[in-house]
């Protein structure tokens, strides 16, 4: 189906640029959400007398999204989750928990802005791509700990892991003594 863009739309192309895209995809995302219209000669001749006023809106939605962008820059939000010993979490942090966390740090996010690849399922500090508008993106990071004191450890460049190993051993003298529930053994 060959459809005419009214905004930038990644990987496609700009807006007022018609493409050829498969039927699905036309029909199930792109045209409910009002980022094309198909391209027949009718819809072509709305587009070029709407144009300048589509193209002054995205102008002013993206000016908007640039300033957000500088406030943004630099963020960092803490989402703690249950794991295992070994830094696993049990379950994992979705696109809709950043979007969460971002927006209690003093940001409106809408879960469909945040472009997360995978579901986060360890502990530890990942960057992820906030999409504010379609040609403004940034990296947030997200510190996913298993809790508000090893948030902090991590945010300091301290790993989570190596805290609890350091926490285990104790240097004496040159030797190492391992502490295993009471007991201790010569390394």
């Amino acid at each position: 189906m060959e459809i005419v863009l009214l905004e930038r739309v990644e990987h496609l192309g700009q807006m007022g640029d018609v493409v050829k895209v498969k039927d699905g995809y036309a029909r199930n995302f792109l045209l409910p959400r009002k980022k094309a219209l198909r391209a027949s000669k009718e819809n072509l001749a709305r587009f070029e007398k709407e144009r300048a006023q589509l193209e002054a809106a995205n102008l002013t939605r993206r000016k908007e999204a640039e300033d957000v962008a500088k406030k943004m820059e630099g963020l960092s939000v803490a989402v703690v989750r249950q794991a295992g010993d070994t830094g696993i979490l049990f379950g994992s942090v979705s696109a809709r928990d950043i979007a969460d966390a971002v927006t209690a740090a003093g940001f409106t996010l809408g879960r469909a802005q945040v472009a997360l690849q995978q579901p986060i399922k360890t502990i530890g500090m990942h960057p992820v791509k906030v999409n504010l508008h379609p040609e403004v993106s940034l990296n947030v990071t997200v510190n996913v700990a298993r809790s508000e004191a090893e948030a902090e450890l991590q945010a300091n460049g301290g790993a989570a892991q190596d805290q609890l190993f350091d926490e285990d051993v104790e240097h004496i003298d040159g030797d190492y003594t391992v502490e295993n529930a009471g007991d201790e053994e010569q390394v």
